[in-house]
């Protein structure tokens, strides 16, 4: 057969199966392999996980990679990656802006509502008197004026270098000290060890509300948000992965958690349980969740995506 006639027949077909069965046919062929962004937080390693688990139930095969964030977002913004679960917001805003304003991503849903993100002090510097943004630089020798952070280029840490850069409450001569995650804490469980001041980014979910006796400041919303610091966390799909991968992209937009579940979650990884293994023993003990997120969706090659994924966990 000639190109020119199998390029009519492809047309012809287009016109009379409509373009259903070429979006189908699209996501069987192209998007076997999903790529996934890890900013190196644990809450973002137990949703990666749980979406891991069940995609490979459907046959998909997931891979993760773990950069900065502002890497992540550029790889997003470039095609590398194609889902991103851990967009906090307001906190990532102007990552986020930006790339809206030039068409690179679109929101699939919001995934997680009930989260909060501002700065914290152990409850024993709180009886000092620091419970607001406007008492740190009174107390400002005890604390030596270091915020204590996550990984640089982080949006939060950006957020407290505007606040610091801008000389609000008091705060300019004061600076970010940023770590991982882990490191922070770590941070955290040294000086409440010996009571000593420390103020530090804190957020829920996450365990370290069960962890440490902590409060969150208030005061800060300007900077981290309305309700002291009150968050939301979207997923974001890069430009046209939606429409060539229909399937995935449902999946997607039906995947969302609450604040106890990644709690509980986050805790087992913390602990020391791959996050991939602890994912898997709480779908089985939570088959009906399993289904009202696969509702719809099926399997790489069209089964149904709910009967596969069950028949996975039950081995």
């Amino acid at each position: 057969m000639s190109l020119s006639f199998l390029r009519t027949l492809a047309a012809a077909s287009l016109m009379l199966f409509g373009s259903f069965e070429v979006s189908v046919s699209a996501d069987r062929q192209t998007c076997r392999t999903i790529r996934l962004s890890d900013p190196g937080w644990v809450d973002v390693a137990v949703t990666n996980a749980l979406a891991s688990v069940l995609l490979n139930g459907l046959g998909y095969t997931v891979e993760i990679s773990t950069q900065s964030l502002p890497v992540g977002y550029e790889m997003l913004k470039s095609g590398k990656v194609d889902v991103f679960l851990g967009n906090w917001m307001p906190a990532q805003r102007r990552f986020v802006d930006g790339l809206t304003r030039d068409g690179a991503v679109e929101v699939l849903t919001r995934n997680l509502v009930g989260a909060k993100l501002t700065l914290a002090v152990p409850d024993y510097v709180a009886k000092m008197g620091v419970k607001d943004f406007a008492d740190l630089q009174e107390h400002a020798d005890a604390f030596d004026r270091k915020i204590y952070g996550i990984d640089v280029g982080a949006a939060v840490n950006e957020n407290i270098e505007e606040m610091i850069g801008a000389g609000r409450f008091g705060l300019g001569d004061w600076e970010v000290i940023a770590s991982s995650e882990q490191g922070m804490l770590s941070q955290v469980e040294r000086a409440e060890r010996k009571e000593r001041a420390i103020v530090f980014i804190g957020w829920a979910p996450h365990p370290m509300n069960e962890r440490f006796n902590m409060t969150y400041l208030s005061g800060g919303d300007a900077f981290f948000g309305e309700r002291s610091g009150g968050a939301e966390v979207f997923t974001l799909a890069r430009s046209g992965w939606t429409e060539m991968c229909p399937n995935a992209a449902a999946f997607f937009r039906k995947l969302v958690f609450d604040v106890g579940m990644e709690n509980v979650l986050m805790g087992k990884i913390l602990d020391g349980e791959e996050a991939t293994s602890a994912a898997s023993s709480w779908l089985k003990r939570n088959p009906a969740i399993v289904e009202s997120w696969l509702d719809g969706i099926t399997t790489l090659n069209g089964a149904s995506g709910v009967h596969a994924v069950k028949t996975v966990l039950a081995q």
